[in-house]
Parts: C-alpha cells; sequence; structure tokens
C-alpha cells in the first residue's frame, strides 16, 4: 500500500528544496526500497504475458526522482512523482514500447505505447500503422481497451504528413507524433492492497498494442 508515499509527495511538493530532502532523506529511502519492490514484483506478473519482460530488473525501470534542471525555467530540484517504465531491451532507456507506472498526488496514471520516438523511427511506424491499419484499429477499437484507454495521446502534427492522403479517414492516427494511451487512475487505486494485481490487468489489456508497436521497432533496429 502506498499511502506513506502519496503522503510524502504531497509534502515533498510543498517542501521542494534540498534542505528538507535532505532532512526526510531516510524516509525517501524507504518509499524508493518498497517502490523498488513493488515493481519487481509487476515485472514478474507482467512476464506471464509478455515474455520480453522477463528477467528484467526493476533499478533499471525506475527513473530518479532528481530533476535535471539546466536547461529549465523551474529549478525546483526534485519530481513529485515516483514512476518506472518497464520493457525489453534496457528499461527505462529503451525506445521500445512498455509498461509505465506514474504515481502522484492527482495526477497519477497507468500508461503505455513508445513515447517521443526519433523521426526515422515514427516514419516507420507511422508507415506499418498506415499498412496494417485493419490490425491497429482492431487493437485500439476493441471494447476492453477502449473501456480502459481513451484513445491516442501525445503532440500531433497540424496537417496530415507528406505521402499520405489528406483529411484522410485514418488522418486523427497519422498525425500523431507519439503512439501512447494511458488510463488515469486515483491515488485511492494505487494504495489498495491489490493495486499490483489491478495493474497487471490493466497491462494484459494493453500487451497487443505494445506488441504491434514493437515489431516495428524490433524491425528498425535490426533485431526482428
Amino acid at each position: 500500500m502506498n499511502t506513506a508515499l502519496f503522503d510524502f509527495l504531497r509534502a515533498l511538493g510543498e517542501n521542494n528544496n534540498r534542505e528538507w530532502f535532505r532532512d526526510h532523506k531516510a524516509q525517501y529511502d524507504a518509499l524508493h526500497t518498497q517502490f523498488a519492490d513493488d515493481v519487481q514484483r509487476l515485472i514478474e506478473k507482467i512476464s506471464v504475458f509478455d515474455p520480453e519482460i522477463a528477467g528484467l530488473d526493476a533499478k533499471s525501470c525506475i527513473y530518479r526522482i532528481y530533476r535535471d534542471i539546466r536547461f529549465s525555467a523551474d529549478k525546483t530540484p526534485y519530481k513529485t512523482h515516483f514512476g518506472a517504465y518497464m520493457t525489453g531491451y534496457g528499461g527505462r532507456t529503451s525506445p521500445y514500447a512498455g509498461y509505465y507506472v506514474h504515481m502522484e498526488p492527482g495526477r497519477a496514471l497507468l500508461s503505455g505505447g513508445v513515447w517521443c520516438p526519433p523521426p526515422p523511427l515514427l516514419k516507420k511506424l507511422r508507415m506499418d500503422i498506415y499498412n496494417s491499419m485493419d490490425e491497429f484499429e482492431a487493437i485500439v477499437e476493441n471494447r476492453k481497451f477502449k473501456a480502459v484507454f481513451a484513445g491516442l495521446e501525445g503532440e500531433m502534427l497540424k496537417r496530415t504528413p507528406p505521402g499520405y492522403p489528406p483529411g484522410g479517414a485514418y488522418d486523427h492516427i497519422l498525425r500523431h507524433k507519439d503512439f501512447i494511451v494511458s488510463s488515469p487512475r486515483p491515488d485511492s487505486f494505487f494504495c489498495s492492497g491489490d493495486w499490483i494485481e489491478r495493474t497487471v490487468e490493466v497491462f494484459r489489456i494493453l500487451q497487443p498494442f505494445n506488441r504491434f508497436l514493437n515489431y516495428t521497432v524490433s524491425e528498425f533496429f535490426g533485431k526482428a
């Protein structure tokens, strides 16, 4: 249960400075250790239906709480969330579609897909989606999928990308610069005793979406 984690993050949001964090470092370390244990349990359960996840180390999936403020106008030193990205081929640094857990007071969610792919990979993803649109739509229009994920999210081009019919039936899909979906969750979701099991069921529904995208990613990187 993550009640203490959300309490800590709320307090951090109100006291986002190095002095406060230093005074509460022991509490953070304990919460971080528990989060890593939970992520490892998630990895083990996800790997049952997505073998690419098997053997992944939670430490490679969890994002640092320290913000990179070098080029940011916001100089607060710490993130106010815990996050982990689980996928094969490198954990959080991987370009592959995966499973993301985000715990942040008032903004918690579960999500997945391919976020911010480099332009050559984005071009190939668009092409493969267009050429296999029936298969792609069967995934994102599936009744169970739509009950959990509202639809594709992320940045979009203002116009149809070159090479595709302007204003076509699939224009709303092809203009995306990311291929991600998310499912917002109340804080209470992650504070329940069965949140890991419930998260696994969400990710089981997400798996065909990731599998479709990762076929292209694997081809792009020569691993298919």
